[in-house]
């Protein structure tokens, strides 16, 4: 599973689905062509313009510079095929320390380490949880909530999550 995006829409952008399977094969190569991984990006569109964030990571971290040219490179992908409608900003940054996570890879990726998420919907009457990631299985995330509970949440059921790292 590649990268994944988060969207959020006003009413009335029906080919949203189209519009990610467009960004998805545009901004990866991009970026990877320059030698960093795609992460995920988050687009948000806007009657008074969208913005479509980007984060990058690469095996030496990400620098000013290197934004500065992976802007470059994506905004020219872009270009050719527009396939965001009307005026969008691009951002592109390192998903920092606080990182959010998009896929199963990137839980699993940061087994033990603290992390907060909301959910698409309450789950035990709340939607914002605080936890360990314990394991990932499958399509699941294993939570450590408090001293002696967990809590199983499928993939797909998480709206946001991001790490919380421990200074």
């Amino acid at each position: 599973m590649g990268p994944m995006a988060l969207f959020l829409y006003e009413k009335g952008h029906l080919d949203w689905v189209e519009m990610r399977e467009q960004i998805d094969k545009i901004i990866e190569p991009a970026i990877t062509a320059l030698g960093f991984e795609l992460w995920g990006y988050e687009l948000s569109i806007h009657r008074e313009g969208s913005l479509l964030r980007v984060y990058v990571d690469g095996e030496h971290g990400v620098t000013m510079d290197d934004c500065s040219r992976l802007s470059r490179q994506i905004s020219a992908a872009l270009d050719v095929s527009d396939p965001i409608s009307g005026h969008y900003n691009l951002e592109v940054s390192s998903p920092g320390l606080d990182r959010p996570l998009y896929t199963l890879a990137h839980y699993q990726r940061y087994i033990g380490q603290s992390v907060k998420l909301r959910l698409r919907l309450p789950q035990e009457g709340q939607r914002n949880f605080k936890g360990i990631i314990v394991t990932v299985r499958e399509d699941e995330i294993i939570l450590a909530i408090g001293d002696d509970k967990q809590l199983t949440l499928h993939v797909d059921a998480i709206e946001k999550a991001r790490l919380m790292p421990e200074f």
